[in-house]
């Protein structure tokens, strides 16, 4: 079988976005199972006050502008809900963070949110899920490698600022669970506000 990724070539995580192999291929070359189905990812039970705003800010945002470009669905759609999610855990949001785990495993993360107790990796596209999802994965599998945090799962976020999708890595299990769910903004921007608040609760 041919090898994806060959010796001595260095590939940067939009590398991967550009690849035409399945996801179970491309994770196996990484040492790391995939498994696709539905997950119970955890929620918070109240709103935060401040969810009124957000909702009244990201209908008017996608009213008044076009999701043409991923730049565009970054400031319009995803980077006010993430900084409404940082703002209430009184935590930073890293912007275009630099990672580096070795030639496989470099590049920049879109967003990245770190507190006390979780770590959540945003990929944003302007298109294609499916390959977003691809290389999400690639991050998170960076992620661990660097990182020492002793959360036994790392989440991860795919969007194109009106649809979301969700994963995670399970850091003892070599394993990569995709979320079969899609969340749909501005509907189901509820949802997804408490999942994003849950997820690093």
């Amino acid at each position: 079988m041919t090898k994806i990724l060959q010796p001595g070539q260095s590939y940067t995580f939009s590398n991967y976005f550009q690849m035409s192999f399945p996801i179970e291929e491309i994770l196996k070359e990484l040492n790391y199972n995939y498994i696709s189905q539905k997950l119970e990812l955890p929620v918070v039970e109240n709103l935060p006050s401040s969810f009124e705003q957000l909702n009244t800010t990201i209908n008017r945002n996608l009213r008044l502008t076009s999701l043409l470009t991923e730049d565009a669905r970054k400031q319009a759609a995803i980077a006010p809900i993430l900084f409404e999610v940082c703002d209430y855990y009184q935590t930073k949001l890293n912007i275009e963070y630099p990672v580096n785990a070795g030639e496989y495993l470099k590049g920049t993360l879109d967003y990245y949110i770190k507190n006390s107790k979780q770590l959540l990796i945003v990929e944003a596209k302007n298109a294609d899920l499916t390959r977003g999802f691809t290389q999400l994965a690639v991050e998170l599998i960076a992620l661990a490698q660097i990182n020492e945090s002793e959360a036994t799962k790392i989440y991860g976020a795919v969007t194109i600022g009106n649809i979301w999708k969700f994963g995670f890595l399970q850091q003892q299990e070599n394993l990569i669970y995709e979320d079969l769910n899609l969340y749909i903004v501005p509907e189901q921007l509820e949802i997804l506000f408490k999942i994003l608040l849950g997820l690093l609760g």
